[in-house]
């Protein structure tokens, strides 16, 4: 099969190399698929890069958590009729040293899901990391029904899904972003209201909005140390925060007392340690709207297979708006 990977961390355009390897057999539990679409995650281009002190913890390393293809074979213990089945796939590296960014993957059963047919290749590979944190990060702390919810960042992979998930979940949702471009892809995902936080003054426009002081029960944040001051501005009492992005050097300040007086929650989401209870529901509900036609999906671009260390590149960048997809096959 061919692959991409990596032996030591780095820019991507130095360590990402591409080879033929064997394609791996599935042992006991296993599922064999043959990859179509492979999706790129900061999460990704952070452990290849180094970021943060993250540690290289095997030899060679093919990367990537999500993507998307076809079960070709199942090993002892999993039914035949498997076979055959379309699936996107989360959690593909976590824990083992290939991940989608090849021809083919051996994953665990229970991680390979099955994609409703009106879902292609190259959209299930967007849901894994970013449309399972989006999900964590909303419902956390239970149904949202009738709420206000403050999505940060409402063009980014995940804060694009938040603002699904938010309407979903039947919540008016307000969501900041950084410019008219991204305003446009927020409103295409159904977010109520659209604040520019360049331009316009955040705390101002969400009191106005909801007619209160502090108007907003749950805020889903890419930049806690950055919004602080903006949330503890606008939560309501028993409101809370569900941050899922943050620096290494990240150390805010806390108001203590403001927000203790308030009983607000300060959530922390990663999508590979949250309780397997809440990826169950998330791959709950993310099937049904699926099925239902109600998620969207914000690619920003497609790679070829030989293009995915100019995946990463853009990852890096920071200046793409939303998902990097590899096609691998």
């Amino acid at each position: 099969m061919q692959a991409a990977y990596y032996e030591k961390q780095g820019a991507a355009e130095e360590v990402i190399n591409y080879q033929q390897m064997p394609i791996p057999e599935p042992g006991a539990g296993e599922v064999r698929v043959k990859i179509y679409a492979s999706g790129v995650n900061p999460s990704d281009t952070k452990s290849r890069s180094g970021w943060g002190g993250i540690e290289k913890k095997f030899e060679k390393i093919i990367p990537h958590q999500d993507g998307a293809g076809v079960i070709e074979s199942v090993g002892e213990g999993i039914n035949k009729s498997r076979v055959g089945e379309r699936v996107w796939i989360y959690e593909g590296q976590l824990g083992r040293a290939f991940g989608t960014g090849a021809e083919y993957i051996v994953i665990e059963s229970e991680k390979a899901i099955k994609l409703p047919d009106n879902t292609s290749f190259v959209e299930g590979a967007c849901l894994g990391v970013p449309a399972m944190t989006a999900h964590r990060a909303v419902f956390a702390d239970g149904d949202v029904k009738g709420q206000t919810i403050l999505v940060t960042g409402g063009a980014g992979a995940v804060g694009n899904y938040a603002i699904q998930w938010g309407k979903y979940g039947s919540a008016t949702v307000i969501t900041t972003v950084s410019s008219p471009e991204k305003a446009k892809i927020a409103e295409a995902a159904g977010a109520d209201h659209i604040i520019n936080y360049k331009t316009e003054d955040v705390v101002k426009r969400i009191q106005e909005i909801t007619g209160k002081k502090r108007g907003i029960n749950r805020i889903v944040d890419v930049d806690f140390s950055q919004n602080l001051n903006v949330a503890n501005a606008v939560l309501r009492t028993n409101g809370g925060v569900a941050m899922y992005s943050a620096n290494p050097d990240d150390a805010p300040a806390l108001p203590i007392l403001s927000l203790m007086l308030r009983n607000i929650i300060i959530r922390t989401i990663l999508v590979y340690t949250m309780p397997q209870s809440a990826k169950e529901a998330a791959i709950k509900d993310i099937t049904t709207a699926l099925e239902d036609g109600k998620l969207h999906h914000n690619i920003a671009q497609k790679f070829s297979f030989k293009e995915l260390a100019a995946a990463h590149e853009a990852q890096d960048s920071g200046k793409m708006i939303g998902k990097a997809i590899v096609e691998i096959s």
